[in-house]
């Protein structure tokens, strides 16, 4: 699949305070505007909107690569300043095997424990992906469970 580069009527810039903001096609400037996708973990890099500090959509993004790479960087850039959802590489323990567990893991930010709530909470996505919902409420993400190391294959097995 190719990526055809658009180019784009608005541009994307940094205040003072690091806040992203917009000028659209007509010149208008916006401020504290924020990236979602609409697709997080299905689709990442499709989907994309930059919303107004009161949440109007601005400007629909069919797909984040087809944006010029100083406009993207920014958008990339602020996405994940507010986006928090740890990557678990391996799990190292778990303290039971019957809910609620602690978890000892190793992430992409470094090792942490959660605590599994149910087993309800781990839930399946698309392409061996897995979303792991802790008791306080962050989620962890698993990209593909089978790439994970046997040990984290069989612990997690317990559970799936």
């Amino acid at each position: 699949m190719t990526t055809q580069i658009i180019q784009t009527q608005w541009s994307v810039w940094l205040d003072d305070f690091g806040h992203l903001g917009l000028t659209d096609a007509q010149g208008l400037r916006h401020e504290q505007v924020a990236p979602v996708r609409a697709f997080p973990l299905s689709a990442p890099r499709e989907h994309w909107s930059l919303v107004s500090a009161n949440g109007i959509e601005l400007i629909w993004i069919q797909n984040i690569d087809s944006v010029p790479v100083p406009n993207r960087f920014l958008i990339e850039e602020a996405l994940d300043a507010k986006e928090f959802m740890p990557e678990i590489k391996q799990i190292i323990s778990v303290a039971s095997f019957s809910t609620p567990s602690t978890w000892t893991v190793n992430t992409d930010r470094g090792e942490t424990q959660l605590i599994l709530q149910a087993e309800e909470d781990i839930r399946r996505l698309p392409r061996r992906a897995l979303l792991i919902m802790d008791r306080h409420g962050v989620s962890y993400q698993i990209k593909d469970r089978f790439a994970l190391d046997r040990t984290s294959r069989k612990l997690l097995d317990r559970f799936l």
